[in-house]
């Protein structure tokens, strides 16, 4: 995050492979899928603030191009070490295939390596990069250097079917009863727009990413934004079939702008639930 008169902007402070790197070419469609990944990485930018204390948290998102192909944006977001107050730093990996598990599991091994030092990461994710990627059920080995332990191995698993298997329905059903769960997904199978909102980026993601997989063998065609930033709030303006989750802290940006009817859904641990139609809130 850079400090600006009107609050932080996200900034890319790494990037890999970088643009220098020999071989290694983007087509205009990935340069500009690439910019809005910073925004998508911090979704609450406009709320940020240097902080003692934050527990790390993964979560993801989607990009969809004009083909309506997708790209999974998966991140991890901690604080960087160091003494005193200090704005968080976000870890992203962005792919093609919807494999949350790999992913993450890939993210809390940045994570670890980034306590150590911040040098030890761009190593070994050159050592994933350059492993082939494992085939539906197959499994692969990256070998890294960890100071103190040596050379270690990883086991990365790929699902045979990622629709399903990489999905987390627990947080789902913890926030939803299975009346309300019912409800919101006959909302998509019949093509209305929904909106989720919590507090948390992982439970966000995670009950967005799980209500789309309960449509299964069906698949959601129309837009899909499971984390919204707040600078992109607009969206949910569209007249056409959506379904975005947001943060509780951008609900003050939706009061002055014109939303069609819309089903909102309020995550909560442990199955509290509000929701909204035509901007009454309903009980």
């Amino acid at each position: 995050l850079q400090k600006k008169p009107a609050g932080y902007t996200p900034q890319v402070i790494q990037q890999f492979p970088s643009k220098g790197d020999h071989g290694y070419k983007q087509s205009k469609d990935t340069e500009e899928r690439l910019k809005v990944i910073p925004r998508f990485c911090f979704p609450d930018s406009e709320d940020s603030a240097p902080t003692l204390e934050l527990k790390s948290e993964t979560f993801s998102f989607v990009l969809t191009g004009e083909d309506g192909s997708r790209w999974f944006g998966y991140c991890k977001k901690l604080l960087p070490e160091g003494r005193g107050k200090r704005l968080p730093e976000v870890y992203c990996m962005v792919s093609r295939l919807g494999c949350f598990n790999l992913f993450s599991k890939i993210l809390d091994e940045v994570e670890k390596r980034r306590e150590m030092s911040p040098a030890l990461v761009y190593p070994f994710m050159r050592s994933v990069m350059e492993a082939p990627f494992p085939a539906p059920g197959r499994t692969i080995t990256v070998k890294s250097y960890l100071p103190g332990a040596g050379d270690e191995s990883i086991e990365l698993c790929r699902p045979l079917d990622s629709r399903l298997e990489h999905v987390d329905f627990e947080c789902l059903f913890k926030c939803l009863s299975v009346r309300h769960l019912i409800r919101v997904c006959a909302s998509l199978l019949l093509e209305r727009r929904v909106i989720f909102v919590a507090n948390s980026l992982s439970t966000l993601s995670k009950c967005g990413h799980a209500v789309v997989a309960t449509l299964y063998p069906f698949t959601w065609q129309h837009t899909y934004i499971p984390v919204l930033p707040v600078s992109m709030i607009d969206i949910v303006c569209s007249p056409t079939p959506f379904f975005i989750g947001i943060l509780s802290c951008s609900l003050p940006h939706l009061q002055d702008l014109p939303i069609e009817e819309v089903r909102w859904s309020k995550l909560c641990l442990w199955g509290t639930l509000e929701y909204w139609q035509r901007n009454q809130m309903i009980f």
